[in-house]
């Protein structure tokens, strides 16, 4: 007959005889997805890959929080990023929750749908299943300043969408192309994660949802938060070890260490970067 231990008396047992708190390793997500400029890396599989890493490999591991905060950004660093996650945990046997903080939005939601439940805030925004291409046409401004535009290549898409060119309608269909191609991809993973898709309505033009209506459409599993949900998950005493960011460039790092007057030289990068960003932020309305 097993003996029963008071739990008043549990604190009195060596360390291997108690039974210890759940533990969850929690990785921040946030910013923009993919360089944003050498001074100012964003998300990418070169700045989040040892972060997730510690946070697998970590003893004692009942499961691994992300915190998502991004607007979104290169498809491409979304998908290497959620691989990582997804191999990592089919690896080690770890469940993975996500929480959406002020968005979740394009490859942001991309990143989410490699956890096995998504949690949002109501004011959460989700979505954004799409892709997109935005730049600028300088061809006229070139011309009225009196500027001849000079373009020689072998291969007849080499320059294709070139800004100080007129659009060429061939340029803009192929780049449809592409575009539809990364969307089929897009989609397909957003399917095949979220099985619970409200299928009478059409999730894939772009449109983003808040939280309470992104769970009633079924891209979210829950409205809360991380500390709440996961004490209700795995009892008052989980333990929450929060995996420290390791993001930014060795030159990046130096230079901010060279302190102020020393970085003139990046400032216009750094400023390009940040209007940049803003923008990605500002097509959500944040």
């Amino acid at each position: 007959m097993p003996l029963t231990i008071p739990t008043w008396l549990r604190f009195l047992l060596p360390g291997r005889f108690r039974k210890p708190p759940a533990r969850v390793a929690v990785v921040r997500l946030s910013g923009v997805i993919g360089t944003v400029s050498p001074l100012r890396p964003g998300l990418s599989i070169a700045t989040v890959a040892p972060s997730l890493e510690r946070a697998f490999t970590m003893p004692g591991l009942s499961a691994v929080a992300l915190v998502i905060n991004s607007p979104g950004g290169s498809p491409v660093q979304s998908h290497l990023i959620y691989r990582r996650i997804r191999a990592l945990a089919a690896e080690k046997e770890i469940k993975v929750f996500a929480f959406v903080e002020d968005a979740a939005a394009s490859g942001g939601y991309m990143i989410a749908c490699a956890a096995d439940e998504i949690v949002a805030d109501p004011a959460s925004l989700v979505g954004s299943i799409g892709v997109v291409s935005a730049g600028f046409g300088f061809d006229r401004l070139i011309e009225r300043i009196g500027i001849e535009r000079r373009v020689h290549t072998q291969g007849e898409a080499k320059a294709m969408l070139d800004p100080f060119r007129p659009e060429n309608p061939q340029d803009v269909a192929r780049l449809k192309d592409i575009q539809a191609d990364v969307q089929t991809l897009f989609t397909g993973l957003v399917r095949e994660r979220r099985p619970k898709l409200d299928a009478s309505r059409d999730l894939f033009t772009g449109a983003v949802w808040t939280g309470r209506q992104a769970l009633e459409l079924g891209l979210v599993d829950a409205l809360g938060d991380l500390r709440g949900t996961l004490r209700a998950r795995y009892g008052e005493k989980v333990e929450l070890r929060l995996v420290a960011e390791t993001r930014g460039s060795w030159l990046a790092r130096l230079l901010r260490r060279a302190g102020p007057g020393q970085t003139a030289a990046g400032l216009p990068d750094a400023l390009i970067a940040a209007v940049e960003e803003r923008a990605a932020w500002a097509r959500l309305g944040l």
